[in-house]
């Protein structure tokens, strides 16, 4: 009899989930377990929350959408809350089990969580499946991957590669193990409430998806992409790949049924493009590793200083700057913001402020429902100079991107208003 604990961590979805799948496949026993870090009680080096409450609700509805999900199987999720090596611990002298199934992601302090957690005794099992591409398809190995994004961009193009096809959700979840029921929570531990119009879970994520694609916003995707207000611009499916709740290969190939049926475009080009960016800041981490978490990060430039009176105009939309301050109301109101202007306000901080940039990336990943550890630390390196664009740091000139983006004055009316 094989029990095995399974650890969702950013894969909060069962279609195309090819750890939790093996993980039904292996198991006579299956624990399906949530693990919340203590953020309550945890600041940020810079002295704010690690995560706000938009993502707190976000993360809630996915939870709760999951739950069901497994439910729906004969299963349930079973939430925790605290240091995840000594849950592990716990669940151990519960169930006689050691044998734990997660997904694999490549940042420091995930990677850090699993080695302690090895080094009592556990055989963790990693899947890599948050990425388009399948690594063991590339043309090359990762740790000598093109540092441009443009020439890793063409090497997979000649190459004739796509994305890795996605797998079905499993039929049959084994049944759970005999646990006390004091020893975990079946209900969300959050209890967050939020205004965003994004609903998480998978099946918030799958119907997103396929009104999009019925309303044929992807052909438009290109000429829209860069503005900044309403649901259509761009496609708004990163806050469910940020969680896991949607799969980038079933994004990738219900897009390639789309263009089947419609017809290839710019729009579905760039879609897929952008999908190439998030593997590629991915990717970028099995080649540097925690060299990108470095204070200068690739560079050679050190980080500016830290003011917490400019920080907190920055953070609180009170700069005097229109555009910066309607921008980073938005983020605190709605835990989003369109890609233009998150790359903007990280530039006005860096640049005109002269601020540190590890400071704004922290504060993007308390407020952005659509957190993501990866793409966050690639587009502020990328921003800031510290990544792997030869072209140094990339900095914004506010009055030309007002004059492009918001030349009438709608955005910053709606925003600062509020």
């Amino acid at each position: 009899m094989t029990t095995i604990i399974y650890w969702f961590r950013n894969d909060l979805r069962l279609e195309d989930n090819p750890a939790f799948k093996e993980a039904c496949r292996d198991a006579t026993l299956l624990l399906p377990i949530y693990i919340h870090a203590n953020y309550k009680d945890e600041l940020t080096h810079w002295g704010f929350p690690r995560i706000a409450n938009h993502a707190k609700a976000f993360l809630q509805a996915s939870l709760k959408d999951l739950r069901s999900q497994l439910a729906a199987k004969g299963s349930t999720l079973l939430e925790f809350k605290g240091d995840a090596a000594e849950i592990m611990q716990v669940l151990r002298d519960q169930t006689q089990s050691g044998l734990v199934y997660c997904e694999q992601i490549e940042a420091p302090e995930e990677l850090d969580q699993v080695t302690v957690i090895e080094g009592l005794g556990f055989k963790v099992k990693q899947f890599w499946q948050s990425s388009m591409l399948d690594p063991r398809d590339l043309p090359f190995d990762l740790k000598d991957m093109p540092d441009i994004f443009t020439r890793f961009r063409q090497d997979i193009e000649r190459e004739g590669l796509s994305y890795a096809l996605p797998i079905v959700a499993p039929e049959f979840i084994p049944p759970l193990p005999c646990l006390n029921q004091h020893e975990g929570q079946r209900e969300s531990l959050l209890s967050k409430q939020s205004e965003s119009p994004f609903v998480g879970g998978e099946c918030s994520g799958l119907a997103h998806l396929s009104q999009y694609l019925d309303r044929r916003l992807p052909d438009t995707y290109k000429q829209t992409r860069n503005q900044l207000m309403g649901m259509d611009y761009s496609s708004k499916f990163s806050p469910w790949l940020s969680l896991g709740c949607l799969s980038p290969r079933v994004i990738a190939d219900r897009l390639k049924n789309y263009e089947l049926i419609h017809g290839a475009n710019d729009g579905t080009y760039w879609l897929w493009f952008e999908l190439l960016w998030r593997d590629y800041f991915r990717f970028l981490h099995f080649k540097y590793g925690r060299k990108l978490y470095q204070p200068k990060g690739l560079g050679k430039q050190q980080p500016n200083s830290f003011h917490e009176e400019q920080f907190y105009q920055w953070s609180s939309g009170l700069t005097g700057e229109d555009l910066i301050d309607a921008g980073m109301r938005e983020l605190q109101q709605t835990g989003f913001l369109s890609n233009r202007m998150r790359q903007v306000l990280a530039s006005y901080w860096i640049y005109d402020m002269k601020g540190d940039w590890r400071a704004g990336a922290a504060w993007f990943e308390s407020q952005l429902i659509d957190y993501d550890v990866y793409s966050n630390q690639g587009n502020w390196l990328y921003i800031t100079g510290g990544g792997t664009d030869p072209r140094g740091g990339r900095p914004f000139n506010v009055q030309k991107q007002t004059k492009d983006h918001d030349p009438d004055g709608v955005y910053r009316a709606m925003w600062l208003a509020k």
